[in-house]
């Protein structure tokens, strides 16, 4: 409104009158809008103020929890960790000399079949895609031995993929945590008194394991693990399998360097969603990746 005043020594002397005019109306209208405005806000804070009881709390805010496949990441990376083992992490699309050539599993060996891989659409100069989504994380296994000497205590959580139909015990993505441990004379004793204070730290001082003889291609001899414990299913009577485990094949020590000879140790996989799933009586692998608040609400 000021400049509106000052602007008219900026017009022609003949014009001023008129310009003087238009400019104090348009003064005066734009005042008499800004008081009858601030009059109305007034009046509403008034009316709000007398209504709004200030004593009560305010609104919570929500906030987010962890997702229930990651703090059960972190308890069996915590169980491992105390007992000495490093978590070491890998990439996830990976070369088919880790994901499988290393691991005793040759091109055209029938294990390769249950893996259901998906390959990338990229071919190296003999036509072969050597890339790959990783189908285990024991690739990570191979590249730590590879650059690292004896002793040796690793465990690889991460995400897998692999082609199969989804239905409540599988999904084509999940998560798995894989261990190895090398070093001169460690036995299968060894494994199954450390896969037994895993279980017992995941699942109770009551719980009970059984191993059982199993076939994985990198491992010999293989043995599946399962467990039970009082509250868990069948009232503590039914046994569950969680992991497959075994001793290291001599093959893959060799192929990174190790003398079979002079070194041995164990190696085992777990599902982390099936760790979660029977800790928290889950019956549906898909709750986990379905974005349901009401089924992530119930884990604080």
């Amino acid at each position: 409104m000021t400049r509106l005043r000052r602007g008219i020594s900026r017009v022609p002397p003949d014009e001023r009158p008129e310009y003087g005019r238009a400019a104090n109306a348009a003064a005066a209208a734009i005042e008499e809008a800004y008081a009858e405005r601030r009059t109305a806000l007034r009046g509403r804070a008034d009316g709000a103020s007398e209504a709004a009881d200030v004593t009560l709390p305010g609104r919570p805010t929500p906030i987010g929890t962890i997702h229930p496949v990651t703090s059960t990441t972190r308890d069996i990376c915590a169980a491992f960790g105390s007992m000495g083992f490093e978590v070491v992490e890998g990439p996830e699309v990976e070369l088919d000399r880790y994901n499988f050539e290393m691991l005793n599993i040759p091109r055209h060996h029938p294990a390769r079949d249950s893996f259901n891989t998906l390959w990338l659409d990229r071919t190296d100069e003999a036509g072969e895609r050597p890339l790959l989504l990783r189908t285990h994380t024991s690739p990570m296994q191979i590249r730590t031995m590879e650059r690292t000497e004896p002793p040796v205590r690793v465990i690889v959580p991460g995400k897998v993929y692999r082609y199969e139909a989804t239905d409540a015990t599988h999904e084509w993505h999940f998560s798995q945590v894989e261990g190895l441990a090398v070093d001169r004379g460690i036995t299968f004793a060894d494994l199954k008194g450390t896969l037994y204070e895993f279980a017992r730290r995941l699942f109770g001082e009551d719980v009970r394991a059984r191993f059982r003889c199993d076939y994985f291609p990198f491992v010999e001899p293989g043995a599946e693990m399962a467990i039970a414990w009082d509250g868990g299913p069948g009232g503590g009577e039914e046994w569950i399998e969680i992991l497959g485990a075994g001793m290291v094949h001599p093959n893959v020590l060799a192929g990174v360097g190790y003398d079979p000879e002079v070194y041995t140790g164990f190696a085992f996989g777990i599902g982390i969603e099936r760790i979660a799933m029977l800790r928290h009586g889950i019956d549906d692998i898909r709750h986990f990746y379905a974005n349901d608040l009401r089924f992530l609400r119930q884990f604080p």
